[in-house]
């Protein structure tokens, strides 16, 4: 008894290492993006070379996890996350000392080498210490980490470029991270070392090149510029490489990623109904920051404030949900949670106008965590129950490969519906300033006078007037874009909901 209570406790210890790496992987991709207008400023540079701080970061991430399930099985799990920690903090240090953006690019891209693996990984470890009967709740209490980073990334970002050094954004990791590997090596298990298999190098350069060339387009977001040659022709050779990879894995005797797993309904159903969530997650976490920052004029760090008791909520609602799950299974939870989040993204979408108080946010924001929170790890637990314990590591990297690339798609799906029905709302609108439209010249007749009286003259007063009219139909259609952005994903949480019923219900 008193040995399985020593176990136990080893396996809580050894998960709390793994909530650190994943935490501090996660919240130092949400912190950079506050950071890079300080970082274009000190370093001088364009916003277009600003870009490939957060793209370099990306891409890496892309070539690199679809390794980690290899690695493991060469040199075991314990060994590459410590490799991954080391190697993400090691890039922390060397980015809070860069000089150049250039160096900076290139520390980045260190940084993420080691940050790539340590989600896989991580999860791998979790199913190597913890029975499966107890695999749901430490799920929830990793699943903190990796929910409730990118909210609390852009208060603490805030906080630290007002009232401190930027660069600690960078070198707060470093102590965390020598402490993080230092427990790893005590408390982590070793395995015996496999012998070394034939290294599918076919697989690794198709999904390398495939992944990378469609992130990079992807990673423009709504501002994809097809007439430039280069990105159709990256999105073909991107598209061809993924074929030959599929392909490659499906008849190779030791594939880089295990596609065979695919052929488990509940896994793949899983990774389908994450990759959905992925979208409906987007929908607050990328447009609510652009509303509170663009349209209602809060700093950075005011808009971290506000959306950090929704990461609270996150933080309580996963180990909760976990224990849940192993005790009634997903379904039970997940529909419930899915229609919590559909009604509330339902409010959030009618909350994005001028008149919504910051209270009303802060509590339709925290009623979808509560919904993401209850949803979000039961299904993707499911899915890796449904995988045997030997390939619980190639699994783990082909879950986090999808999901990576899931959740740059789903940036770019809805900045651009956001950005195209802004611009359809602003054509429709903007046809009604015209010499018919009654309301249109009362306004401009009012902001005439007003901009008169402040001592312009009439005709200056006059195109003052309808620029300011033109500014406030563009506010408007923006404020449109992106509720309609939201009400897309209502839609979205219904078809996840429609396919969560296809899962098989099991504890």
């Amino acid at each position: 008894m008193e040995e399985n209570n020593k176990g136990l406790l080893s396996s809580w210890l050894a998960l709390g290492v793994v909530v650190i790496g994943t935490f501090m992987s996660i919240l130092d991709s949400s912190i950079v993006n506050i950071a890079l207008p300080k970082m274009m400023s000190v370093f001088g540079m364009p916003l277009d070379d600003a870009k490939w701080i957060l793209t370099c970061y990306t891409l890496t991430l892309g070539a690199i996890i679809p390794l980690t399930g290899y690695l493991q099985d060469i040199f075991g799990a314990k060994k590459i996350y410590m490799f991954a920690l080391g190697m993400f903090t090691l890039g922390s240090l060397l980015c809070g000392f860069a000089w150049s953006s250039g160096t900076m690019i290139a520390f980045r891209i260190v940084q993420a080498l080691g940050g790539g693996m340590i989600m896989p990984v991580g999860m791998s470890i979790i199913y190597q210490m913890f029975p499966r009967e107890k695999i749901g709740l430490a799920l929830g209490f990793w699943g903190i980490a990796s929910m409730a980073a990118p909210a609390i990334g852009p208060t603490l970002g805030g906080y630290i470029i007002e009232k401190m050094d930027w660069r600690l954004i960078f070198n707060v990791n470093v102590p965390i991270g020598i402490i993080g590997v230092i427990m790893a090596g005590f408390l982590l298990k070793g395995v015996e070392r496999k012998p070394f298999k034939s290294f599918d190098i076919i697989g690794f350069l198709s999904s390398t090149i495939g992944i990378v060339s469609i992130l990079y387009v992807l990673g423009e977001g709504s501002s994809i510029d097809w007439g430039k040659i280069q990105n159709p022709m990256l999105m073909t050779l991107g598209c061809l490489s993924l074929v030959l990879f599929v392909v490659n894995e499906l008849t190779h005797p030791d594939p880089l990623l295990d596609l065979r797993v695919l052929k488990l309904f509940d896994f793949s159903l899983s990774l389908i109904i994450s990759s959905i969530l992925t979208l409906a997650l987007m929908g607050g976490a990328y447009i609510l920051p652009l509303f509170l920052q663009n349209v209602r004029g809060y700093t950075a760090m005011q808009t971290g404030l506000i959306m950090l008791p929704s990461a609270l909520v996150v933080g309580v609602m996963m180990p909760i949900s976990g224990n849940a799950f192993d005790k009634i299974g997903a379904k039970p939870l997940v529909i419930p949670g899915l229609i919590i989040l559909a009604i509330s993204s339902y409010e959030l979408a009618n909350a994005i106008s001028m008149d919504s108080s910051k209270s009303h946010i802060i509590f339709i924001t925290c009623m979808r965590s509560v919904g993401l929170g209850i949803a979000m790890m039961p299904i993707s637990t499911a899915g890796m129950n449904a995988v045997e314990t030997k390939l619980v590591g190639r699994a783990s990297a082909l879950n986090n490969t999808i999901r990576q690339i899931s959740s740059s798609l789903s940036i770019t799906i809805m900045s651009t519906i956001m950005q195209s029905r802004a611009d359809y709302n602003y054509l429709k609108l903007a046809e009604q300033i015209n010499v018919y439209n009654k309301t249109s010249n009362d306004t401009i007749s009012t902001l005439t006078k007003v901009f008169m009286h402040s001592g312009l003259s009439q005709s200056d007063a006059k195109v003052y007037s309808v620029s300011q009219l033109v500014k406030m139909i563009q506010g408007q259609a923006t404020l449109d874009g992106m509720s309609y952005a939201v009400m897309v994903t209502v839609v979205i949480v219904f078809a996840a909901i429609i396919l969560t019923l296809f899962m098989r219900t099991r504890k």
